[in-house]
């Protein structure tokens, strides 16, 4: 789902209610910080966010109480995919590039999400003296006179011992 753009505004309103989960509009009006917005500007953005799909308001009463229709990691998601296409033509390793040039970002940072996996191999000589694996195939591809052969062979090199 393709989200309309949010002006910083209606974006300002946005983290106010994603912040508090949901909210009612005194509670909202007290979130803002000083100086705050005349009543009529913070209920017209309500009004444009209900209508843009980001808000969900249920009558209680009197009153309205407005939660969230979208989720901030959405939101998210949503503004960098359109700041990829519209600055770095959809490249990520573009952005990330400057962000290391700028040093906002660290290659110390990146060993949070990459983790360097070792596998222990073991050497072909042990491989080929005990693998049940392939014991197993072998058994069960081996025509049944060879497998009375080889029987025999243990029969008869358990007797020496």
């Amino acid at each position: 789902m393709m989200l309309q753009t949010l002006t910083p505004s209606e974006e300002e309103v946005m983290q106010i209610v994603w912040k508090e989960g949901q909210i009612y509009f005194r509670d909202l009006m007290n979130a803002f910080p000083e100086p705050k917005p005349h009543q009529n500007t913070v209920s017209t953005f309500l009004k444009i966010l209900v209508e843009k799909h980001y808000l969900n308001v249920e009558k209680q009463g009197r009153i309205y109480l407005y939660s969230p229709s979208i989720r901030l990691e959405d939101y998210k998601k949503s503004v960098l995919k359109k700041f990829l296409k519209n600055y770095f033509d959809n490249s990520g390793s573009e952005l990330l590039k400057i962000l290391m040039d700028e040093n906002l970002i660290k290659a110390k940072d990146f060993n949070q999400f990459f983790e360097v996996k070792t596998t222990v191999v073991p050497l072909q000589e042990n491989i080929e003296k005990s693998n049940p694996i392939k014991d197993l195939v072998k058994e069960l591809t081996i025509d049944k006179k060879d497998k009375k052969k080889d029987k025999d062979k243990k029969k008869k090199k358990k007797k020496k011992k």
